[in-house]
């Protein structure tokens, strides 16, 4: 590396960057730049950073003429890091991570700046296909809501939290009441439309903090945090009354269903298989009342 000139050695870099004078038009503009939008020196170099030629968007949707991190840097000389999207020769938009530094003269006064820029739609790939495994892995294709594991994963993680720390938590044991008949009447075509609507009620009537999960079959648990009994009881009751107000029209005809559901608060010496039977029992002590209630313990 010694004896190299700048320009070879700013051109060995395996990030891309450029550099632009106080006006903003670029002065210097390396391989790899070209490499990954694209664009050749003899295409950019005058142009200005803003010109139609790059068009480079900000992640929250500005427009780099609007919410320069060049222009700001030229300014107040901070170094600035973001992750954008950059306008590719071949006319798409490019994700890439920029790192925007000042460049001074002798005397310290900024004469420009300096932008170096790395391809990151690899690792946007590897964030959407991350995102497609968790769908995957953890979500019930069918409700939408999260499946058996996701259920057992926030149960083991919310008892660690109060065998430790004493967070309190609840859980809520929920069965559809009659399925069979919705079924057996309707078909299981129609019993799967109720329980998408079933899984879409529930999870937007919960809140954002709780896991709700199909159990099996038409069974569906909630584990809640920081939960009291009084407060687990109002969440309930507003589940219970939200999805007996819910219905598809099937030939016509109303299609609905009720949930009886039974719930409970982590107890001193509870695992995840005591506290699910605890909500479980009270479940079913709903079913036995008459259906369609609210059981806590």
């Amino acid at each position: 590396m010694l004896g190299m000139s700048s320009d070879k050695l700013l051109n060995s870099l395996f990030d891309g960057l450029y550099c632009v004078d106080l006006d903003r038009r670029i002065s210097f503009w390396n391989s790899a730049a070209q490499r990954i939008t694209g664009y050749s020196a003899e295409e950019v170099l005058g142009s200005n950073c803003h010109d139609s030629i790059l068009r480079r968007v900000e992640v929250d949707g500005y427009e780099c003429e609007v919410k320069c991190p060049l222009a700001a840097t030229i300014a107040d000389g901070k170094v600035r890091e973001a992750n954008v999207l950059v306008h590719h020769k071949h006319g798409y938009r490019l994700p890439v991570q920029v790192r925007t530094s000042p460049v001074r003269n002798e005397e310290g006064a900024i004469v420009g700046a300096v932008e170096i820029f790395t391809d990151n739609s690899n690792s946007v790939q590897i964030l959407a296909a991350l995102e497609q495994l968790k769908q995957d892995v953890l979500v019930d294709p069918l409700t939408g809501v999260g499946n058996r594991r996701l259920a057992d994963m926030s149960l083991e993680s919310r008892l660690h939290d109060w065998q430790t720390h004493r967070r309190p938590f609840g859980v809520l044991f929920m069965d559809v009441d009659h399925f069979k008949s919705v079924n057996d009447r309707y078909g299981h075509k129609t019993g799967d439309e109720v329980l998408r609507m079933l899984g879409k009620t529930i999870s937007n009537t919960f809140r954002k903090v709780d896991t709700v999960a199909r159990w099996g079959g038409e069974e569906f648990v909630a584990i809640l945090p920081a939960m009291r009994l009084p407060a687990l009881a109002s969440i309930a009751e507003r589940i219970r009354s939200a999805v007996a107000g819910s219905f598809l029209m099937e030939d016509g005809q109303r299609v609905g269903v009720t949930l009886s559901i039974g719930g409970t608060i982590a107890e001193t010496g509870d695992n995840a298989e005591s506290i699910i039977s605890r909500a479980d029992a009270q479940m079913y002590r709903s079913k036995a009342g008459g259906r369609n209630l609210v059981t806590l313990r």
